[in-house]
């Protein structure tokens, strides 16, 4: 079973999507994977919050994170979006991207990372309930 959120990004509503095969398209893709990319880009951003928040600074647009994590953030957000409406999202990360004004990660990034962690807590329970019905 898919998860889905609904976000406002520049005032319009973007649908994202986690499912099993979300890996599988993205390295399809981008030719990379998916849950090395979410940890690099997760660590990343906790590392540039914290230390905008030791100079007492608000950490507030994406343009903070170096040039790579914001195109794997920019391709892990279309893979999601365009998971969740093919037919309405751009087949590129570029064409998506151009729809909007800048936007701050910092706004995307949970949500992202959020339907993941409720992909996969809701893998792990199935798995459980497998167990006890087959036996095993």
């Amino acid at each position: 079973m898919a998860l889905t959120k609904t976000i406002d990004i520049d005032g319009k509503q973007v649908t994202f999507r986690a499912s099993a095969a979300l890996p599988r398209l993205y390295r399809i893709r981008y030719g990379r994977d998916l849950m090395r990319d979410l940890t690099r880009i997760s660590r990343n951003v906790e590392k540039a919050e914290e230390e905008a928040k030791e100079r007492g600074e608000e950490l507030d647009k994406y343009s903070q994170l170096d040039i790579l994590d914001l195109a794997v953030f920019e391709d892990i957000a279309h893979c999601m979006a365009r998971h969740a409406d093919p037919k309405n999202v751009p087949d590129t990360a570029e064409a998506w991207l151009d729809e909007f004004n800048v936007f701050s990660i910092y706004q995307i990034l949970p949500v992202i990372l959020e339907l993941w962690a409720l992909n996969t807590a809701q893998t792990i329970e199935s798995k459980k309930n497998f167990a006890r019905v087959s036996g095993k």
